[in-house]
């Protein structure tokens, strides 16, 4: 079941409709509502959680420092003098603060579009609550508009994509520069189109136990428990019970 409620800080109702990208920087300073001082926070990957990152650097003295789920959020993290620690040195987190694909009305996400679903979901893991940040654009009735990311090993990829095929999927290597990519895990991703996960408990379970998959990007298990929209009316919180 899912609450919802309306932030206060909402734009002008004479302003311009808000653009993605202040959609993103709105949420991420939501964020900072949700983050425990004098704990240690899980923090996402991508383009919304960059601008939390940014937010989070000015109470950056009210906090240890952070957990991150890639290389990329670990280098701004730093660069903004937010210490991290690796995953293996902090036994829990109050909370992780994450982006989605999607998200869907009972808090089940599509994730990894940027690459690092892996390592999101291990945090996820460790983590008290998980709090998702997103654009209303991401809010979606059934899972699988986005393409399902699963990260896997290299000399499973062609019969992974065979299995997929069969429920109906159309699967891709991820390519970078010509070549496919490769995550921070060293593996590569593929990405499904096609399908409609109205079971993400279920197929999360299935795929995972496929030889070869590493981490599909269904996050079932590991489910968002607010998610803060952002809206041309403001932050909408919801809460999945």
């Amino acid at each position: 079941m899912v609450s919802m409620s309306q932030a206060t800080a909402s734009p002008s109702p004479n302003s311009h409709p808000l653009t993605q990208d202040e959609l993103k920087t709105l949420v991420g300073r939501a964020a900072l509502d949700y983050v425990v001082r004098g704990q240690w926070v899980g923090v996402g990957t991508g383009s919304t959680v960059n601008k939390f990152i940014d937010a989070l650097a000015s109470i950056r003295h009210e906090i240890p420092g952070a957990v991150s789920s890639s290389l990329a959020s670990t280098e701004r993290l730093r660069a903004l003098g937010i210490e991290v620690r690796d995953a293996n040195e902090v036994e829990r987190l109050a909370v992780y603060i994450d982006g989605a694909d999607e998200i869907d009305g009972k808090g089940y996400m599509v994730k990894g579009g940027g690459a690092a679903l892996t390592r999101e979901k291990i945090v996820a893991a460790q983590s008290d609550r998980f709090v998702c940040i997103a654009d209303a654009s991401k809010q979606v009735p059934v899972l699988g508009k986005f393409p399902l990311p699963v990260e896997v090993i290299p000399m499973a990829s062609a019969r992974i994509m065979r299995q997929f095929a069969a429920l109906g999927g159309r699967a891709s290597i991820r390519m970078a520069a010509g070549k496919p990519l490769v995550t921070d895990n060293g593996q590569q991703l593929i990405d499904v189109q096609g399908l409609a996960i109205k079971d993400p408990l279920a197929f999360e379970a299935e795929v995972s136990q496929w030889p070869g998959v590493v981490t599909v990007g269904v996050f079932a298990f590991q489910r968002a428990t607010i998610c803060l929209l952002g809206t041309d009316a403001g932050v909408q919180t919801l809460h999945f019970d």
